[in-house]
């Protein structure tokens, strides 16, 4: 059997962290079976669906790497087939007309509600019921199309991640599958989708499972074979409830904005929920590689940006400097950066990166190289004291004495000047670092004063000392 598996998400907003992770198992499936991936836009809500949510999943697809084999598919350029499909369903007696009003329905389940009942569709229009119950059709109103379901039994079966699952038909009332104006609802048209694209796998998240047994039964009624369903667990935020905006969940490409990579954020996805060994960081070719089903948790995990971070820490600490130079250096122009008027950026890359959890905080500590210093009063005033000036006048002297300037006669000025105050490292780095860089924190001094070079290192001090 060829495997083949979709992601189709509803255009009615970004692509969320949830469907990002749905994707990249429905993806890694694929690939790892040799099989086919496909794009599908749920596009039939027509008052929340738009073009610039369908431009955002695909940029969000495609920045994340996750490549699909057919598609995108739009469902509302397959209008025709559902009215074909429910044309059969309507020939076989498996699905009828309804013209209930929404205040019918609506006095229908507040009367069943008073009744301590389950408030469902009663069936009314069911062929059978119209003529016991003296229904005629109203004039100039368009009916909406409801499946039959059956009345007795049970739909069971086996969820790839959750296992064996059993709802009676008796919990499941006849739902709508084309609206009046012949758009198809959510339940009717995924299953023709599946059904005509031969999906064998449908990965979704676990808000789903309510809909497959409704599901599984227009999959029956059709005469078709069942696909595989595999419900993976939700994300939740740090509080236990469901991942919201509220917990700081944003559109993927926020994540690029912020400046993690792709790599690590698939990394990070991929462990939410599933695990090989206590593997924490791999390639995507390994994900592949190891993705199994059987491996995905039946519970719910919970976000945690900190170790997203750490995360993308890892994999910027291992980027080649000059692929990393490349990444950035579109975003240091961004940020007011000049890189003809500094060090090679590769250089500075190498420097920082270490200490960097993301692409932006890396620029942010880059850009000191290539724009001119605005230093804040306040800090100068606070560690630029009278008290340590003479110490910045000798670091100054030595500095300007220097016949080569490196590492090691930097540190070595570093040393005396240290030696002649009788002073701990930190009383004069912190006020070099203010005077050069307008910040109290960088890495290695002698390290940074090296690439920022002889004349801006002297002339920034000597700002600060005169």
């Amino acid at each position: 059997m060829m495997i083949r598996t979709r992601f189709a998400p509803s255009p009615t907003g970004y692509l969320h962290i949830g469907g990002a992770r749905t994707a990249l198992f429905a993806w890694a499936y694929a690939r790892r079976h040799g099989g086919k991936f496909v794009l599908r836009i749920e596009d039939t809500d027509l008052e929340r669906s738009s073009d610039e949510s369908i431009k955002a999943i695909i940029d969000g697809m495609t920045w994340l790497g996750l490549d699909w084999d057919e598609g995108p598919i739009r469902q509302m350029t397959r209008l025709d087939r559902y009215s074909e499909v429910a044309d059969l369903l309507i020939k076989d007696n498996k699905a009828y007309y309804c013209y209930c009003s929404r205040d019918e329905l609506t006095q229908m389940r507040d009367a069943q509600r008073s009744r301590g009942e389950k408030p469902r569709y009663d069936g009314r229009w069911r062929p059978e019921n119209v003529k016991a119950l003296g229904l005629v059709p109203p004039p100039n109103v368009k009916p909406v199309l409801r499946f039959r379901n059956p009345n007795d039994g049970d739909v069971i079966f086996e969820d790839l991640v959750k296992g064996k699952i059993s709802v009676s038909n008796g919990e499941l009332d006849d739902l709508v599958i084309l609206r009046a104006d012949g758009v198809p609802t959510y339940n009717f048209g995924v299953v023709v989708d599946d059904l005509d694209m031969n999906i064998s796998h449908v990965i979704r998240g676990d808000d789903h499972v309510n809909n497959t047994p409704r599901q599984i039964n227009i999959f029956r009624a059709l005469g078709a074979s069942l696909p595989n369903f595999a419900h993976v667990p939700m994300i939740l935020g740090a509080d236990g409830e469901r991942l919201s905006k509220r917990h700081g969940a944003v559109s993927v490409m926020q994540y690029f904005e912020d400046g993690f990579l792709p790599e690590a954020l698939l990394n990070y996805l991929a462990r939410l929920g599933w695990s090989h060994g206590d593997a924490e960081l791999f390639s995507l070719d390994q994900f592949v590689e190891w993705f199994d089903l059987g491996h995905v948790s039946r519970s719910p995990a919970q976000f945690n940006n900190e170790k997203l971070r750490w995360v993308n820490q890892q994999y910027i600490k291992n980027v080649d400097n000059h692929l990393l130079a490349e990444k950035i250096a579109g975003r240091v122009l961004r940020a007011g950066g000049n890189l003809k008027k500094g060090p090679a950026l590769e250089q500075v890359v190498a420097l920082l990166k270490e200490r960097a959890d993301t692409l932006e905080m890396l620029v942010d500590d880059a850009r000191l190289f290539y724009v001119d210093l605005e230093l804040a009063g306040d800090l100068q005033s606070t560690h630029v004291t009278a008290a340590v000036k003479p110490a910045l006048r000798t670091f100054l002297n030595e500095l300007s004495a220097l016949q080569i300037w490196d590492m090691g006669a930097i540190k070595d000025s570093i040393r005396r000047t240290l030696a002649e105050h009788n002073l701990k490292m930190p009383t004069l780095a912190v006020p070099v670092r203010v005077c050069v860089f307008g910040r109290t924190q960088t890495p290695d001094l002698a390290a940074v004063l090296n690439l920022v070079g002889r004349d801006k290192v002297l002339e920034r001090i000597r700002l600060c000392v005169d």
